[in-house]
């Protein structure tokens, strides 16, 4: 039980260095954070210029469409955030030698690797999906929905900030096989590209459908915004609540995935100073 309760403790004070390393370059942090914000205006602006154009995409009207880009923004500030400084730096350490004394600290390796820095300068973008939810929020009719899907909502942000986690994970210990080669690493960007649109999108011919349903039901990433953004977006019908338990199944194993994964990679580790 006290090990524990050393983990919270141990991601506060992660936490803690990160923010205070990065407010010695204040004005960098705020570069990084005006920049990365307006990256996601000019996303918004070009969507706004679709749907000046036609009134949905793929079944999503305009303001669901804009849940689903909140929802894209939920996600992957977070995953940016936490995940992704750490995730860029594990060949790096298997080269010089860092992973050596990552496995001497007496706590979980994984957990160290995957949270021992934290990017605060990406969670700008999850206050602007604050505002771009409660933006479109208020133009949608949600008189079919239920309240469990409001419950639900931060729920299965959750399970997508996992889905990519495992995922990205995954892809980052395989640089302890490929020692600095980091391309199966960066084959992650391509993979999550998928999770940017509906659903809707891959149908109405066989790569629509293959991609779907290969990006679905074996690697998740179609469940990772999708499913979240229909909680909020749509009313639930059976095929999306299905879906949604899908996911619920498709966290768990991607998980376990990841950690099968993650430990035979370091079980063929071999020490930098052998």
């Amino acid at each position: 039980m006290q090990n524990l309760l050393l983990y919270p403790q141990l991601f506060y004070t992660f936490a803690r260095n990160s923010l205070i390393r990065d407010m010695t370059f204040r004005t960098n942090f705020l570069i990084e954070v005006v920049s990365s914000i307006g990256w996601m205006a000019m996303n918004l602006g070009f969507y706004l210029l679709v749907f000046s154009y036609t009134s949905s995409i793929e079944g999503w009207g305009k303001y669901e469409f804009f849940v689903f880009i909140a929802t894209t923004m939920f996600i992957n500030s977070v995953v940016q955030a936490l995940f992704m400084p750490n995730a860029q730096e594990m060949s790096e350490l298997v080269r010089t030698g860092g992973l050596d004394f990552a496995l001497l600290k007496p706590v979980d390796t994984q957990f160290l690797l995957s949270l021992r820095k934290i990017n605060w300068s990406s969670l700008g973008n999850f206050v602007v999906a604050i505002a771009v939810l409660v933006y479109a929020n208020r133009h949608i009719d949600h008189a079919r929905f239920t309240w469990v899907q409001y419950v639900l909502y931060p729920f299965y942000i959750v399970c997508g900030v996992l889905m990519l986690y495992s995922i990205m994970i995954s892809l980052a210990a395989t640089s302890i096989w490929l020692g600095r080669n980091q391309t199966l690493y960066d084959f992650w960007f391509y993979i999550t590209n998928f999770s940017r649109y509906p659903l809707e999108i891959y149908s109405g011919n066989p790569l629509g459908v293959t991609l779907r349903t290969v990006f679905t039901f074996v690697i998740p990433v179609l469940l990772v915004i999708n499913v979240p953004a229909r909680m909020m977006a749509k009313p639930l019908t059976s095929q999306y609540a299905f879906l949604a338990a899908f996911a619920l199944l498709a966290t768990v194993l991607s998980l376990l995935a990841s950690r099968w994964i993650f430990k035979r990679a370091l079980e063929s580790y071999r020490s930098a100073s052998s």
